[in-house]
């Protein structure tokens, strides 16, 4: 009889703990900790860290689907801000709800605060910015993705507190940070306009504190990584 190859019985006992996350990942996280020489306990945790996430992320899909999938709160005019730190799924549950307003036929433009800023300065630089903010109250539903990110000039600040004040009772917004309010100030450069931008935003709002250390970080064994990627659902022309 054959010696049994070195976590040969991996697959059947993972299987048998329903931990699929930690078979996906075992390979690639087994090499990073022999190429980095990891402790045996760190090697685990990387592993055991990756199942919770998911299986909390999921839970958070759950009642975000349970709680916002009915989009009751686009009819009503509400807000929606997921705040959490990077890599907790804050700009996937946006997407999600952004598509499920789709296809409920509304419409949706999705961009970064960056961009949303960008696309402000430049119809101001052309006086018109309030025909753009009155062409954009033709959409339900704005994504503001990453706010927070970095931080914003007071003429920036200012173009973002017009987007969040003119949408106000208006129509809806989702708002995706990795800071939490208290912080805003610190972002915006000015604590009297974060105070206002927070106020109109949160008023009827739906808050959705995302918690937990980004797998993907861990996994490729760091601790700070920078801002994802915007996904490609962009506001149209």
């Amino acid at each position: 009889m054959s010696k049994a190859k070195a976590g040969e019985r991996l697959p059947y006992l993972l299987s048998k703990l329903k931990a699929p996350r930690v078979l996906e990942r075992l390979e690639q996280t087994a090499a990073l900790a022999r190429e980095q020489e990891w402790p045996y306990e760190r090697f685990l945790e990387t592993l055991l860290e990756a199942e919770v996430f998911a299986r909390d992320a999921s839970g958070a899909r759950m009642r975000v689907r349970a709680a916002l999938a009915q989009l009751a709160w686009i009819e009503e005019r509400g807000n929606v801000c997921f705040l959490g730190p990077p890599g907790t799924g804050k700009t996937h549950l946006a997407i999600a709800l952004g598509l499920k307003a789709c296809e409920r036929g509304h419409r949706v433009a999705f961009a970064t605060a960056q961009e949303w800023i960008s696309k402000l300065e430049a119809a101001q630089d052309h006086n018109q910015l309030e025909a753009e903010l009155r062409r954009l109250e033709r959409y339900h539903l704005l994504i503001v993705d990453e706010v927070g990110y970095l931080p914003l000039e007071r003429q920036a600040a200012n173009l973002l507190f017009a987007l969040v004040s003119r949408r106000y009772e208006r129509g809806s917004i989702i708002v995706t940070s990795n800071r939490g309010f208290e912080q805003w100030g610190e972002i915006l450069g000015d604590a009297m306009v974060a105070a206002a931008l927070i106020d109109r935003l949160v008023h009827h709002a739906t808050m959705i504190t995302l918690k937990g250390k980004s797998y993907r970080l861990r996994e490729r064994g760091l601790d700070v990584a920078p801002a994802a990627q915007a996904p490609s659902l962009r506001d149209p022309a």
